[in-house]
C-alpha cells in the first residue's frame, strides 16, 4: 500500500480549484486503490449555496462516497478504511463553522485541523484539501473579517507545511509550488 499523501489545493473563488483537486484525487486512487471519499463542508443555507452544492455533486460523478463531517472532520477520517483517497472541500467554509459557528479560538482551530492531518497520516489516506484564497483583494475595514482572514491565512501556512504537495490553481491552471510528483 503506498504512502499517506497530503496535498494543498488553493485558488480564487471560481478558478477551478475543484476540478484540480477531484482530478488529483482521481489520480491518487488509480495508484493507490481503495475507496474515495468526499468530504463536505458545505451545508446547504440558501438556494444559491443548494445550487452550487448540486451542481459539484453532477460534476464530481458517481464513484465517492460523501460524508458531511463533524467539525473534527480527524473523526471521519479514523472511520475510513486505510488507504483510502480523501477530498475535503473546502477548509474555507470549514474554517467559518469554527469560528462562528462553534466559537472556537484560531488555536483551537488550529488543533483540530493538526489533528485530522495526523489522522490521515496514521490512517495512511491520501487527503486533498481544498481552499479559497482570500488574502488577493485589499485588506478588509471589518475587525471580525480581517480576523477571519488572518485564522484563514494562518490554517492555510499550517496545511502547506504539513502537505506533501501544494498546488495553486489560477484561471484553471495548476501551478506547483510543493512536492510536484508529475
Amino acid at each position: 500500500m503506498a504512502a499517506a499523501m497530503i496535498a494543498f489545493v488553493s485558488g480564487g473563488a471560481r478558478s477551478g480549484k475543484s476540478g484540480v483537486a477531484e482530478a488529483l484525487v482521481g489520480e491518487w486512487q488509480s495508484a493507490r486503490g481503495g475507496a474515495r471519499y468526499y468530504l463536505a463542508t458545505a451545508r446547504p443555507g440558501d438556494d444559491e449555496m443548494a445550487a452550487r452544492i448540486a451542481r459539484h455533486r453532477r460534476e464530481r460523478g458517481d464513484g465517492w462516497l460523501t460524508l458531511e463531517p463533524p467539525l473534527a472532520f480527524g473523526e471521519a477520517l479514523a472511520a475510513m478504511p486505510p488507504g483510502s483517497t480523501v477530498l475535503l472541500d473546502c477548509l474555507t467554509l470549514w474554517a467559518s463553522r469554527v469560528m462562528f459557528e462553534a466559537d472556537l479560538s484560531e488555536a483551537e482551530g488550529r488543533a483540530m485541523l493538526s489533528a485530522g492531518l495526523d489522522e490521515a497520516r496514521r490512517r495512511d489516506l491520501a487527503l486533498v484539501v481544498v481552499s479559497n484564497d482570500l488574502n488577493e483583494e485589499l485588506a478588509p475595514r471589518d475587525a471580525l473579517v480581517w480576523r477571519y482572514l488572518a485564522f484563514l491565512q494562518a490554517l492555510h501556512r499550517d496545511l502547506a507545511a504539513a502537505s506533501d504537495r501544494v498546488i495553486e490553481v489560477v484561471a484553471g491552471r495548476a501551478i506547483d509550488w510543493k512536492g510536484d510528483d508529475s
